[in-house]
């Protein structure tokens, strides 16, 4: 695999591996235990998580590494992080349980509060995502040759606006956006999908928009927004700045948007995200 950063073929063979480690786990089942913030926590997460910090430690000993697994870093030590890896090595874990095919490993590379690219697979297909800012977004499966993705500015003639939702989280923010949505665009399309492949369908054309005015945390989004990103699209915070991943104290996310960088829509977006 040839791609633009050196270190995007070496994280996609990492990022499969890591699939493969939790496949065991999902077609034979695996118990599941409470973290500290009520969210699930299986033996793949962990399994994933080792492998994942292994590989990368591995490859530069001198980048630290951020997982949801290992996130109880205080901020006065992420602070002086110039270059991290920003992970979650099974991102879906509820639908991982439930048994849906709808999980992924995310791998993000981040300097300066910013996304330089990310890696995205799904374990269950060997079918992985990668791209980055100025350097060009691919869609890939195990064996085959990665073929180059972008976003859409506009839907195919006769589609209608697809927005991407999340299958289990809404607000009533996010609502009204969608009506408002509704009322500007015409009706829509909700595609309905978990994890981080809902950045995925935007960034290969599939979608128009992925509103997202409820919680998410920082590994939740990283790597799929360097996929979005470098296939043409932009993740922002509903002030309409560039979405990034300071070193705050809270590891939340803010309310964000994503949507093609060109879109002729961009600015209704953002007046209907502020009001």
């Amino acid at each position: 695999m040839n791609f633009s950063h050196p270190l995007m073929a070496p994280v996609v063979e990492l990022a499969l591996q890591a699939g493969e480690a939790i496949l065991p786990f999902w077609r034979t089942g695996t118990a599941v235990t409470t973290k500290a913030d009520d969210s699930p926590v299986t033996a793949a997460d962990l399994a994933a998580h080792h492998l994942i910090l292994a590989g990368l430690t591995a490859l530069d000993p001198s980048i630290p590494v951020l997982s949801e697994e290992d996130a109880n870093i205080p901020r006065s030590v992420r602070a002086g992080w110039q270059r991290w890896w920003l992970v979650d090595p099974l991102d879906g874990t509820k639908e991982f349980i439930s048994g849906s095919e709808e999980f992924t490993v995310n791998i993000a590379l981040i300097e300066q509060g910013r996304v330089v690219f990310g890696v995205v697979s799904m374990p269950t297909n060997g079918r992985f995502y990668v791209g980055g800012a100025g350097w060009g977004a691919w869609r890939g499966d195990r064996g085959e040759a990665p073929l180059p993705i972008q976003v859409r500015e506009v839907p195919p003639a006769g589609a209608p606006f697809t927005v991407v939702a999340s299958r289990r989280h809404s607000s009533p923010e996010q609502e009204r956006l969608l009506a408002g949505l509704s009322a500007s665009l015409g009706e829509l399309e909700l595609a309905n999908i978990g994890s981080s492949l809902k950045f995925c369908l935007l960034a290969e054309g599939a979608a128009d928009c992925y509103p997202r005015l409820a919680p998410t945390s920082q590994w939740d989004t990283a790597a799929a927004q360097g996929v979005l990103e470098g296939a043409g699209g932009e993740v922002l915070e509903l002030s309409g700045a560039p979405f990034s991943y300071p070193a705050r104290e809270s590891l939340l996310n803010e309310f964000f948007l994503a949507l093609p960088a060109k879109a002729a829509w961009r600015e209704k977006l953002l007046e209907l995200a502020r009001s």
